[in-house]
């Protein structure tokens, strides 16, 4: 590769993940993909002798640099498949460094692979997900979750928090999901993205009938966002806007909290849906599915996932570099 091509490509950190979890695995398949490699600068940010044994297990060599915390303590006593609060302390490490090179401007992405909460919780420090705590690192006051596919694209209002605490939702969070989220879209290629809010309850409250969260909290954000310039539309019943959105009417539909979203995207795409934080300074994706246990260092993983969440980084970044302006729209100032 001419010498030029790799000065312009962009560096991006891309995390192992739980280290017992499918993301050594995918991490090696991914970066060893020969239409992945021209993309960018890549380097894995995880532990050398785990990744090791996926070698032996997938036999597929590390093809990109590697950055290694030393963050897995007793390595001999490791096993894949199986819950360990060491690996989960080492995965939010790799995330926190990962998270630091971009900040430090060192990378310009990140792309993570799967933690496991319950392994990162067991290890007595609380953890509700990969998105609020890069937030946290990055010192960003709110963050949002877009799951982006080639057929559709959802925003949350609310993500890891419980039922109860997503129907205590504001105004002002709906809006700020909808102005993020059509910022997000300009940024993967929508010039004018057309937007649906869902409603919370059942058919959208059905004119105060199950709930008046929608007249009082939701309508009021959607004629916010309008007035903004921003084409939007709802709140619609939640149980038909996503099909009228997979049919073409949507780009972009809002979800009111983490289920309501998360099973149509994965129903629709599971391997094809991204993850990527938005309401924050630095560019973040990531898969979509879990650690897998269960075939965890049997060689049965698919990283089909991992490999379009680098994909989507990667157009990400070169697009960044490419704004004359200075301005991210991905950043936590409106």
């Amino acid at each position: 590769m001419p010498e030029s091509t790799i000065n312009t490509r962009p560096t991006i950190a891309l995390t192992m993940g739980d280290p017992a979890g499918v993301g050594p695995e995918i991490v090696l398949q991914a970066v060893a993909d020969p239409e992945l490699a021209p993309l960018a600068r890549w380097i894995v940010v995880g532990d050398a002798a785990v990744l090791e044994m996926a070698q032996r297990i997938t036999g597929v060599s590390l093809q990109a640099e590697l950055r290694d915390p030393r963050a897995l303590a007793g390595i001999e006593e490791f096993s894949f498949g199986r819950l360990d609060a060491r690996c989960g302390v080492a995965a939010v490490e790799y995330v926190r460094v990962a998270t630091g090179m971009c900040l430090s401007g060192e990378a310009e992405a990140m792309v993570t692979a799967p933690v496991n909460k319950e392994a990162v919780t067991l290890s007595g420090r609380p953890f509700t997900g990969h998105t609020e705590y890069i937030a946290q690192l990055c010192g960003a006051t709110e963050s949002r979750m877009l799951l982006c596919s080639e057929r559709l694209s959802t925003i949350h209002v609310t993500t890891h928090v419980p039922l109860r605490a997503a129907c205590e939702t504001s105004t002002g969070r709906i809006l700020r999901t909808i102005e993020l989220g059509s910022d997000a879209m300009k940024l993967l290629g929508f010039q004018q993205p057309r937007i649906a809010v869902c409603g919370l309850n059942p058919h959208a409250g059905e004119h105060g009938l199950f709930g008046d969260e929608e007249q009082r909290i939701i309508a009021p954000a959607v004629e916010a966002a309008r007035a903004k310039g921003i084409p939007c539309s709802g709140p619609h019943a939640p149980d038909t806007v996503f099909l009228q959105a997979v049919r073409g009417a949507y780009d972009l539909v809002v979800a009111m909290y983490h289920d309501q979203g998360h099973i149509p995207m994965k129903l629709i795409d599971f391997e094809g849906t991204v993850n990527i934080s938005l309401g924050i300074p630095i560019i973040r994706t990531s898969v979509d599915h879990g650690t897998a246990f269960d075939i965890a260092g049997k060689n049965r993983a698919d990283a089909r996932n991992m490999k379009q969440a680098m994909r989507v980084a990667a157009k990400m970044a070169s697009t960044r570099r490419m704004r004359q302006d200075g301005n991210f729209i991905l950043s936590t100032e409106v």
